[in-house]
C-alpha cells in the first residue's frame, strides 16, 4: 500500500509511471556537516607549517649570496674552502641582520645594508606567502595579519640562534639570544609589512587614517628619497674622483681576480651604509671613521685609516668656494618635495572642483619633518657600528643630530615647497552656482 500524506495525495499510477513530478513542496534542504573544531579548511595549510617553511626559504635565499661573496673574496693561491666559505656566509649573514660579533680583535657590528634590504625583501615576501597559504588574503583581519607575523618571526629566530651557536663553535663569541631576539623583531615587522598588505589591512589603515596624517608621511618619505638619492650620487662622484687610490687597494690584496671581485662585491654591499653617511655629511652632522673623529663641511679630521676601498673618498678638508652649494642640497630636496604634495592636492582638488585651503596643505607639509627625522635617524642608527676594538669602535653618523637637523630642514623645505608651489600654480576654485534656467513664455493661442 502507498503512504498518502495530506501534501501529497493519492495519484493515478500512469501519472506516477510518466515520471511526473510531486506538485507538493519540497522537502528540507540537505544539510552539509560543519567542520570540527580546530580542523583548518580544505586547501589551506597549517599555520606553523607554512611560517616554518617561508621562513627557512627566506633564510637560504638571503645566506647563499652572502656565502658565494665571501667565498670569493677569501680565494687566493693558498686560502680558501668550502667550509671556511660556508662558516664565513653565516657570520656575514649573521652581521646584516644587525647582530653583533665578538673577535680577537673586538666587537665587530657594521651591517652590510644591502644584505640587510635583501633579508628584509625575503622576509616580506614570506609575510606575503603565508598569508596566502593560510587563506588570509584580502580578509582584511588585523588579527590574522598578526598572526603571520608572529609566526614567521619565531621561525625566523630559531634559525638565527642556530646560526649563532654554529658561528660560536668556530671560535667566535656570538649570542644565541641576542641573536634570536634581533632575528625575531627583524623577522616579524618585515612579514607584517607583507601581511599587512596581502590582507588588506594596510588599505583599511589607510582609509581610516586623517588625510593630513596621509599625506604628511608621503611627503616625509619622497623628501627622505630625494635626500639619499643625493648622498648616492655625491658618494658615487666621491668614490670616482678617488678611484686610483681604490684600485690600488685592492690590488694590495694579492688575492687574484677572483678574489678581488669579491673584495669589489664587499665594497658593494657596504655601498647603501656610504649613502647614508653622506646624507648625513650633506645635512651637516657629517660622521665618524673612528673614535675622535669627524668628517663633515666644516672640518675633516682623520687619522690612519683600514685599507678599505669605499673611504677612498672620503673628502681631504672642508668645503669651500663652489662646494659650499652642497649646503642646499637637504633644502631644496626637501622644497622638491613639498612642491610635489602642492601639485598632487591640487590637481585632486582641479578634478573635484573643489577648493584647497592652506591648513590642508601646510600641515602635511609640516608633519613631514617629523617623519623624515625619524626614518633619517633609523637610517643612520644602522649604518654604523663597530669595526674593531680602540680606534675603530665608532664608526658611522651619530642618529640623534642627524634626525634634528632632518626634522628641522625637512618641516621648513617643505613648507617653503608647498607654499610656493600653491601660489605659483594657482588653487581652484569652488564652482559657481549655475545660474536659474529662463523658461519660454507659453505658445498664444490664435485669434478666430
Amino acid at each position: 500500500m502507498s503512504r498518502v500524506t495530506p501534501d501529497q495525495p493519492r495519484r493515478p499510477a500512469a501519472e506516477v509511471a510518466a515520471g511526473a513530478r510531486p506538485t507538493g513542496p519540497a522537502g528540507p534542504a540537505p544539510r552539509v556537516p560543519a567542520p570540527r573544531s580546530g580542523e583548518p579548511p580544505r586547501g589551506r595549510a597549517p599555520l606553523p607549517v607554512a611560517a616554518g617553511v617561508a621562513a627557512l626559504w627566506a633564510a637560504v635565499t638571503s645566506w647563499l649570496p652572502v656565502t658565494l661573496v665571501l667565498g670569493l673574496a677569501q680565494l687566493s693561491e693558498d686560502a680558501g674552502s668550502l667550509s671556511g666559505a660556508l662558516r664565513a656566509g653565516l657570520v656575514g649573514w649573521l652581521l646584516g641582520h644587525g647582530v653583533p660579533l665578538e673577535t680577537s680583535a673586538g666587537p665587530l657590528g657594521l651591517a652590510p645594508l644591502a644584505l640587510t634590504a635583501l633579508a628584509v625583501w625575503r622576509l616580506t615576501r614570506a609575510g606575503v606567502h603565508v598569508s596566502r597559504a593560510i587563506g588570509a588574503r584580502g580578509g582584511r583581519s588585523p588579527r590574522q595579519a598578526l598572526t603571520v607575523a608572529v609566526g614567521v618571526g619565531i621561525g625566523y629566530a630559531l634559525l638565527g640562534a642556530l646560526a649563532a651557536i654554529v658561528v660560536g663553535a668556530g671560535g667566535l663569541r656570538v649570542s644565541p639570544v641576542r641573536a634570536g631576539l634581533t632575528f625575531a623583531v627583524l623577522g616579524g615587522l618585515a612579514a607584517l609589512v607583507g601581511a599587512l598588505r596581502t590582507t588588506g589591512v594596510w588599505v583599511l589603515l589607510a582609509r581610516r587614517s586623517p588625510a593630513a596624517l596621509r599625506d604628511g608621511v608621503r611627503t616625509g618619505l619622497v623628501a627622505v628619497l630625494l635626500l639619499l638619492g643625493a648622498g648616492a650620487g655625491a658618494a658615487g662622484l666621491a668614490v670616482a674622483t678617488g678611484g686610483g687610490d681604490a684600485a690600488d687597494m685592492i690590488g694590495a690584496y694579492r688575492t687574484g681576480v677572483a678574489g678581488q671581485a669579491g673584495i669589489t662585491l664587499v665594497s658593494l654591499a657596504y655601498a647603501p651604509n656610504a649613502t647614508v653617511w653622506s646624507a648625513s655629511y650633506l645635512l651637516g652632522p657629517g660622521f665618524a671613521v673612528g673614535t675622535d673623529t669627524a668628517v663633515r663641511t666644516s672640518e675633516v679630521s682623520v687619522g690612519a685609516l683600514p685599507a678599505v676601498p669605499l673611504l677612498a673618498g672620503l673628502p681631504r678638508g672642508p668645503v669651500d668656494g663652489l662646494g659650499a652649494g652642497l649646503l642646499a642640497v637637504p633644502v631644496l630636496a626637501a622644497m622638491a618635495a613639498g612642491w610635489l604634495l602642492a601639485r598632487r592636492l591640487l590637481r585632486v582638488a582641479a578634478e573635484e572642483r573643489a577648493p584647497v585651503g592652506w591648513s590642508a596643505l601646510l600641515v602635511p607639509a609640516a608633519l613631514a619633518g617629523p617623519v623624515a627625522g625619524m626614518l633619517l635617524g633609523l637610517a643612520a642608527a644602522a649604518a654604523g657600528g663597530p669595526l674593531g676594538a680602540g680606534r675603530l669602535a665608532e664608526i658611522g653618523p651619530s642618529p640623534w643630530p642627524v634626525a634634528g637637523v632632518a626634522t628641522l630642514v625637512v618641516a621648513v623645505g617643505a613648507l617653503l615647497g608647498a607654499a610656493a608651489g600653491r601660489s605659483l600654480t594657482g588653487a581652484p576654485t569652488a564652482p559657481r552656482p549655475a545660474a536659474p534656467r529662463r523658461t519660454a513664455p507659453p505658445p498664444r493661442r490664435a485669434e478666430r
